[in-house]
């Protein structure tokens, strides 16, 4: 397959060279002609993935239409927030018959829409059977290195997942079908809003017991927010869903838990985002998940505390003890 990967990250550089060692011929393409000029000198994206050399086959791009164009598949490995940006340069192209696989993980800002919907928003000549997702516990600085990693494949048709799924899947990597794409994308975004409250737990000193509590109570909430929004609960229990989360909550490589850890020893969300190279998808998102709480009529306690230390500045501790304070009921109530 002629594949481009839009978003020269350390995902998306990580999935262009799964997809070269699957024989396909690919593009990764960067809107940052330093970036590009780097990476084809040096063959190797250093500021997001020292020490992984990609082969000069890999045909680097700062052309957006030019690597759109004529291509069977795009993966969309651009921040969630910077999507619609992107694709507004290539909403003109005649898509109808391309497969546009999406890799990042939020919900946007104001629209409140998963990815596949600003896809669908703005790519006018795309096909909704043609839209798939792939999300899972995939940390790129893992992946890169072959460790045994397995996703999800998810599309409104189960023949597009299926063609997801061979042009990922390797020894190391494997690709399940799933055709919950809502469950899917809600899962592995709101994921992200969970690991900062571990990253905020784990900043002001408390331990494993709290984290423990924090990961269980957060996918019940993911779960409740999914259901009310039409995905299927069972999602929230596979790899998009609690795999996801226990990865991004525990792992070193978790950019959203380490803005949590740092907020909670007591620094501020500006200055901890301010030095960071990649982004982490879960503090915009957390405003987004805020919104579709109210707007759904769910009770997301832990997301809201979450969103009162990152837009409200409340006490990162006084946040995590509130949350365990709460009045006591059934496990199951909301």
């Amino acid at each position: 397959m002629n594949i481009t990967v839009l978003g020269a990250g350390s995902w998306g550089t990580t999935l262009a060279l799964v997809l070269h060692k699957n024989n396909h011929r690919v593009t990764l393409w960067t809107f940052d002609a330093k970036q590009a000029a780097s990476i084809k000198e040096t063959l190797e994206n250093k500021d997001v993935l020292p020490g992984i050399l990609l082969p000069k086959e890999i045909e680097i791009s700062t052309d957006l239409e030019a690597s759109c164009s004529h291509k069977d598949m795009i993966v969309t490995a651009v921040p969630s927030q910077f999507l619609r940006a992107v694709l507004q340069g290539i909403a003109h192209l005649d898509l109808s018959n391309t497969i546009i696989c999406n890799v990042a993980k939020g919900i946007e800002n104001g629209s409140l829409m998963t990815m596949s919907e600003v896809l669908l928003d703005v790519l006018m000549h795309e096909r909704k059977e043609n839209i798939a997702i792939l999300s899972g516990p995939s940390h790129a600085e893992e992946v890169s290195r072959e460790i045994p990693t397995m996703v999800v494949a998810a599309a409104f048709k189960t023949k597009v997942a299926r063609i997801v799924q061979d042009a990922f899947m390797t020894h190391y990597f494997r690709v399940y079908i799933n055709e919950d794409i809502r469950g899917v994308e809600l899962g592995g975004a709101i994921k992200n809003v969970i690991a900062i409250a571990a990253g905020l737990s784990d900043g002001v000193g408390f331990g494993d017991n709290t984290k423990a509590a924090i990961m269980t109570r957060g996918i019940y909430e993911i779960t409740r927010l999914g259901d009310k929004m039409g995905a299927q609960p069972i999602t929230f229990a596979g790899l998009s869903g609690m795999g996801d989360l226990i990865v991004t909550c525990m792992s070193r490589h978790s950019r959203n838990r380490h803005v949590g850890e740092e907020i909670g020893k007591g620094r501020s969300v500006s200055e901890v985002l301010g030095e960071m190279i990649m982004v982490a998808e879960g503090v915009p998102t957390t405003k987004s998940v805020h919104q579709l709480a109210q707007k759904n009529h769910v009770d997301m306690p832990m997301a809201e505390e979450v969103y009162k230390v990152l837009y409200e500045n409340k006490d990162p501790r006084q946040a995590t003890l509130d949350l365990i304070g709460r009045d006591t009921r059934g496990e199951g109530s909301h």
